[in-house]
């Protein structure tokens, strides 16, 4: 649904694809917290998610559309805006510890509601509204046959460990993927209006950029669920501790996204970067894979995760600005909805993949100390492997090391 969000940003705006998006996210909070079936919960979780892909690729639009005249502020204002997600997600194993153990388990979903409210009210003060710059329709059958194509991925890749790579379940669910994705590329190319226009990829760096966003999410989301479960089932952590075992990485990771790639990509252009921060990534996760049974967290988990937080922190904000700012100003939202599904996608699948692997391997067998941690070092071996693909393949599809630079000026926080 991030091809959608994107797409009705260009057409009618992105501050009020922005705000929309936090009604649903709000109303499906809601609904799942006051859940009492556990199917209903899971259709509140769904509307959430429908909220949310209205509000990334409207907010990346509108990072653009406020800073995009200015390179140095919009390298700038990308930086904050990749150093939010890994701070929310460490915020959000503390909360959920706190909320589940000293509320109740409802208040996972009901922190969200202030938070809505608070962008709701403040949006049309700080936000610039407008119609977007596109004219057209929305291409509902597109949205519909990439998002059932890409949902049947992934339930495939997730269920095949369970009932067998080889069974006609999994076979079935990935053919049938394979050809709603390919209708999807034969709608959008007979289509006057499409829901991506298919040339934009040829974009210079654009589908290189997105590749690259792709692969650093398969390597970086199985790390970071793959370490919160090393530290609570391995070294035995509760959820609470295992979140404070996170923040260095998370300070790191921000401050590198904050203070260091800018002034490094000013200084060397976005290539060097993506491909040298994909490296450290790939580094970290192979030094994560010696983790031992009875191994401890200063010397098994802060200096290999430390290395990885550096990789992430160099390689997301340049790829993420090449991607958004290599396409037309009236396809902004298409190109924020086109990167968001790319890291999002590669984040379901490379989860799914490292998943599969360390099941194999012993992932999945609870109390057994020495299988778990063969099966993690398995996962995290797996995600290494994704991030040295992806350094290669950024240093053979990146264009130069500057002539896509942002900005080639000091950048100063």
């Amino acid at each position: 649904m991030l091809l959608l969000g994107g797409r009705l940003s260009d057409l009618y705006g992105a501050r009020r694809m922005f705000g929309l998006g936090w009604v649903i996210l709000l109303a499906g909070s809601a609904a799942a917290g006051l859940a009492g079936n556990v199917p209903t919960e899971l259709v509140g979780r769904a509307v959430q998610g429908a909220g949310a892909a209205l509000i990334a690729p409207a907010a990346l639009t509108l990072l653009m559309m406020l800073f995009g005249s200015t390179p140095r502020e919009l390298t700038r204002a990308l930086a904050i805006y990749g150093a939010a997600a890994p701070a929310g997600g460490t915020a959000g194993v503390f909360l959920g510890g706190l909320l589940t153990e000293y509320a109740s388990w409802p208040w996972v979903f009901f922190i969200n509601i202030p938070i809505a409210v608070i962008a709701l009210v403040a949006a049309p003060a700080l936000l610039p509204g407008g119609r977007g710059g596109a004219t057209g329709s929305v291409d509902l059958l597109g949205a519909l046959t990439v998002t059932l194509g890409i949902g049947a991925a992934v339930f495939g890749i997730v269920r095949a460990p369970e009932v067998g790579w080889a069974s006609a379940q999994t076979w079935g669910t990935l053919l049938a993927a394979a050809a709603l994705i390919a209708g999807f590329v034969l709608i959008q190319s007979r289509r006057r209006e499409p829901l991506v226009r298919l040339a934009i990829f040829r974009t210079p760096n654009l589908g290189a950029a997105n590749l690259a966003q792709f692969l650093l999410g398969a390597a970086w989301i199985p790390m970071w669920f793959f370490l919160n479960l090393y530290l609570q089932q391995v070294l035995g952590y509760s959820a609470f501790p295992s979140g404070a075992a996170l923040i260095p990485m998370t300070a790191l990771i921000m401050i590198g996204m904050i203070v260091l790639a800018p002034r490094l990509i000013a200084r060397f252009g976005p290539k060097p970067m993506v491909v040298s921060g994909l490296i450290l990534l790939s580094a970290g996760l192979a030094w994560l894979s010696l983790v031992r049974p009875d191994g401890n967290f200063w010397v098994d988990v802060l200096p290999a995760s430390l290395v990885s937080a550096l990789g992430m922190a160099l390689a997301f904000i340049p790829s993420l600005g090449t991607a958004i700012s290599s396409a037309r100003p009236e396809e902004g939202g298409l190109a924020s909805g086109i990167v968001n599904t790319s890291y999002q996608l590669g984040s379901a699948l490379g989860l799914a993949a490292a998943t599969a692997v360390g099941a194999a391997l012993g992932a999945n067998e609870l109390g057994d100390r020495g299988a778990l941690t063969d099966g993690f070092s398995a996962a995290f071996l797996v995600a290494a492997g994704v991030a040295l693909a992806g350094a290669v393949l950024a240093g053979l599809t990146l264009r130069g090391s500057r002539e896509s630079a942002p900005d080639t000026e000091s950048v100063t926080v």
